[in-house]
């Protein structure tokens, strides 16, 4: 089963019409984020079951599918790596593991769409970091790229430590994070001090306390997502005053 076969397997797998509505939702126009960005139309879980056939394939490979404007091709290759990854832990392999957030960091360029980064920058950088806590600071070098995608792979690679019930570095990112300009880092980080509060409720009350009132709105309102519906309007109206 070659790259070949694994690019006929997902032409044989596109729908036009669902391209169309794609290339629409992930901002793919002159001028938005996604630009230049082709959609074949095809699920995730399509891809991930087309994926398993291929967890074979080297790193070599899986660049040679990532270097490419398919957006379907880049994911499903990220899913294989995300896969072998898991493999590797399973073998206690972490020279593997290693070979393979190296190869993340390096490719980062084609981790290049929202959902690119959220299906697989935990599982790989954030699984990585989290056994391997002398280099985090790798995070903090990406939290300040002028590439968005990097920013975001900072965030919502300490998805991985919220997990494992270790925040500092989520709250220290997100405060770096707090004047960025982009709504997908808005989002993001709003989502990640989110999962935070899932975890321990208090930790994120108090980021909110120092925060709320400087952090942007979109932020704020994923931030406080599960709260009350009156803590939330109180927030909100601190937030609007």
């Amino acid at each position: 089963m070659t790259i070949t076969q694994l690019q006929h397997d997902l032409q044989q797998a596109k729908n036009p019409q669902k391209a169309k509505i794609l290339q629409r939702f992930f901002k793919t126009a002159p001028g938005q984020y996604g630009y230049g960005d082709i959609f074949l139309g095809i699920t995730v879980p399509l891809q991930r079951k087309i994926a398993k056939q291929y967890l074979h394939l080297t790193l070599a490979e899986l660049q040679l599918l990532l270097h490419t404007n398919i957006h379907e091709q880049r994911l499903t290759a990220l899913i294989i790596l995300t896969e072998q990854y898991k493999q590797s832990q399973k073998q206690h392999n972490t020279k593997l593991q290693q070979s393979m957030y190296q190869f993340y960091l390096k490719n980062t360029n084609w981790v290049n769409n929202w959902d690119l980064v959220d299906v697989t920058a935990p599982q790989v950088v954030g699984s990585y970091l989290l056994n391997n806590p002398q280099e985090k600071q790798i995070l903090y070098t990406l939290a300040k790229s002028q590439n968005i995608w990097q920013r975001r792979i900072a965030i919502v690679s300490t998805f991985t430590f919220i997990r494992n019930k270790q925040f500092q570095d989520t709250l220290q990112i997100s405060t770096i994070l707090l004047k960025d300009n982009h709504d997908l880092i808005h989002k993001a980080v709003g989502w990640m001090l989110r999962e935070v509060g899932k975890k321990n409720i208090s930790v994120l009350e108090q980021f909110l306390q120092e925060h709320s009132h400087t952090m942007p709105r979109t932020m704020l309102r994923y931030a406080i997502e599960k709260f009350s519906q009156e803590k939330r309007k109180s927030y909100l109206l601190k937030k609007q005053n």
